[in-house]
């Protein structure tokens, strides 16, 4: 607290001083040598400012959570648009009196500290069950709805939720596993107004007869920043989702990102992506509440419509990924018909950047660099293209992270023969660390210890200390401004969600003529992230059989994390721990002109994995055939 006091006042001495300077002098020395030092400062007093207020919460033991800020903008604007879906208006008083509903509803199934799974696609309710749950002093686990089968029983295992509540476009997915939930006690809620199928309780029956008065507010009162509020899953290097453990404190941290770039209460806040996501949910959902805005929700986005959508809606701030952004430069006509001011959100690449500007007018991008688990984040508030972040000596004083070497053959970093890790120099790629600090703690995830030690690395500078390991490498130039360069590990990114290279691997090792498989990712021209790649060896009594592992993939894994490459192999390279050697697979991509082995394509029309000749590799690279 000291120290974020003197660094705020200092900032302002500054400021007094230099101020009169700056306005007699037009070639200051500090023009020259710090460019962007005002922006800095008002980034950074802003900073501080949010931070001062959480740190209140802690000396306290009065924690103003996210929920508690909805209800207290409830009651000062309830006639004001919350949420705008399908042309459907929501009122902050109509999702205060719908969420007190749901906690009426489970006010005596469930009790503090438990913890409820919430399986549902964008839409009102979402919210609802969402803010009724926490209403109860219960944490909720957003459940990703692309997930299936044992993935899915997966994630109740772990967090241990006791309770589900399943949207009704929904309910098939769960067909497989329901017994299976039944017999572990979970009880099963669908948004509908009739029990759709015996062992499954219907809710919307059940709210329009429950009372719209709010529950005691000492039910959802907190007192320790650092108790979970959500559980929001992730993929991992384990094989399995892992449910990343939100704490109050990371919430709130989140809700302040709009504010802290400047968004105001008037701003409309268009979020097309999915809410099981704390891109959407957290920055997001937390970020009007934050401000008392309006946000127009998309079930789903569209690249077609988006532009109308602004325009009908008035919006003029959009949260994205680079994907989101890349679609809408793939459209036909320019729009710059529009009241957009700002885009939040992450990994756009530069000539996407710069080609969305061109196309859509001077869109201020404010780039946010931060995974769902991680301990530190990065704000691009300069608007520098191709930069997820800015650095300067006063933030380096508040958030303590490192750039170090690392060996992409070894998969590891390096270190010297002291066992430390070694800095990288200005402008060199390196491994993203983030210091685990009582200023930046890291909440891991639930269910195993073993997995929250996997992302922390010890003894890093000195014996003793730890780091979060983000998995990225990054590079910070001269002029403090830093950049993504790629991920590494058993981790890649392929169409805004994270796909966990042994889950991949084990599903394709349950085909019968498949002996063993090593996935991987593999850049496209013109994609963002990596699309997958597996290297398969077939058994020797078998042949490769394209039709079947289509079905097999179709069937087991989600659309993003199908490979779309086969390459087949005699044998596959291993480390010496005996890990599979992937950087060599990496490196060769997919070009059958350089790849002596056989390769195959996943074709949609085909219903089969199909050889990848020239011809085909051609249209991928150009852009002629989709992936």
């Amino acid at each position: 607290t000291l120290k974020f006091l003197l660094i705020f006042l200092f900032m302002i001495l500054c400021t007094l001083l230099y101020q009169p300077f700056l306005c007699r002098t037009p070639h200051n020395p500090l023009r020259l040598w710090f460019p962007h030092f005002w922006k800095d400062a008002l980034f950074l007093m802003r900073v501080i400012r949010y931070g001062a207020r959480l740190e209140i919460y802690r000396r306290t033991s009065r924690v103003v959570t996210v929920v508690d800020r909805f209800v207290q903008q409830a009651q000062r604007i309830p006639e004001k648009a919350f949420l705008i879906y399908e042309g459907v208006t929501y009122t902050y008083g109509e999702l205060e009196e719908r969420s007190n509903r749901v906690a009426r509803v489970f006010g005596d199934a469930v009790k503090e500290g438990d913890t409820v799974a919430l399986l549902m696609s964008n839409e009102p309710d979402f919210l609802s069950v969402w803010f009724g749950f926490c209403k109860l002093g219960c944490a909720v686990a957003f459940l990703n709805t692309n997930i299936r089968s044992r993935s899915l029983l997966h994630c109740f295992r772990c967090c241990g939720a006791e309770l589900l509540v399943v949207g009704a476009d929904l309910l098939e997915t769960l067909e497989d596993i329901l017994p299976s939930l039944q017999e572990d006690g979970i009880t099963v809620w669908c948004m509908t107004q009739e029990s759709p199928r015996p062992g499954v309780h219907s809710l919307l029956d059940q709210m329009e007869e429950a009372s719209q008065e709010p529950v005691a507010a000492e039910r959802r009162s907190v007192r320790c920043l650092r108790s979970p509020t959500l559980y929001i899953f992730t993929s991992g290097t384990t094989g399995l989702p892992k449910a990343a453990v939100i704490t109050h404190l990371q919430a709130l941290k989140a809700a302040g990102g709009f504010w802290v770039y400047g968004a105001t209460g008037s701003d409309v806040i268009y979020t097309p992506l999915p809410l099981y996501h704390s891109a959407a949910s957290l920055v997001g959902i937390g970020g009007t509440i934050e401000l008392g805005a309006t946000c127009v929700l998309k079930k789903k986005f569209s690249a077609s419509q988006f532009w109308h959508d602004c325009r009908k809606h008035n919006v003029t701030i959009f949260q994205y990924i680079g994907e989101l952004c890349r679609y809408l430069c793939n459209q036909p006509t320019n729009e710059k018909d529009h009241r957009v001011l700002m885009g939040v959100g992450n990994g756009l690449r530069q000539d996407v950047w710069r080609e969305f500007h061109r196309r859509f007018g001077d869109i201020r991008m404010c780039e946010i660099y931060g995974s769902t688990e991680g301990n530190l984040c990065f704000m691009n508030h300069i608007g520098k293209i191709g930069a997820v972040g800015r650095s300067n000596f006063f933030y380096k004083l508040i958030f303590k992270y490192d750039l170090v070497k690392y060996d992409l053959v070894r998969e590891e970093p390096v270190r010297d023969h002291s066992g430390f890790c070694q800095h990288v120099q200005k402008g060199e790629t390196g491994l993203l660390l983030s210091k685990i600090c009582s200023q930046s703690p890291f909440f891991g995830y639930a269910g195993s210890k073993q997995l929250t030690e996997k992302k922390i690395l010890r003894d890093v500078f000195v014996t003793g200390d730890a780091y979060f390991n983000t998995g990225d490498l990054m590079a910070e130039d001269e002029d403090d401004f830093i950049c993504f360069r790629d991920r590494v590990g058993d981790t890649f990114r392929w169409k805004g969600e994270n796909v966990a290279t042994t889950e991949v691997t084990e599903i394709l090792g349950l085909v019968d003529f498949i002996q063993e498989a090593s996935v991987y990712g593999v850049q496209v021209p013109g994609n963002e992230g990596r699309a997958g790649m597996a290297a398969v060896i077939v058994r020797p009594e078998c042949t490769f059989d394209g039709k079947k592992l289509f079905s097999h993939v179709l069937r087991e894994l989600p659309s993003y994390a199908r490979p779309l490459f086969i390459r087949l192999q005699e044998s596959l390279e291993m480390t010496s721990t005996f890990k599979q050697q992937k950087f060599a697979l990496v490196e060769s991509g997919f070009d059958p002109c350089s790849i002596s082995q056989p390769l195959f394509f996943l074709d949609c029309s085909e219903k089969s994995y199909v050889p990848l000749t020239s011809s085909v590799y051609d249209s991928i690279v150009s852009g002629q055939r989709n992936v």
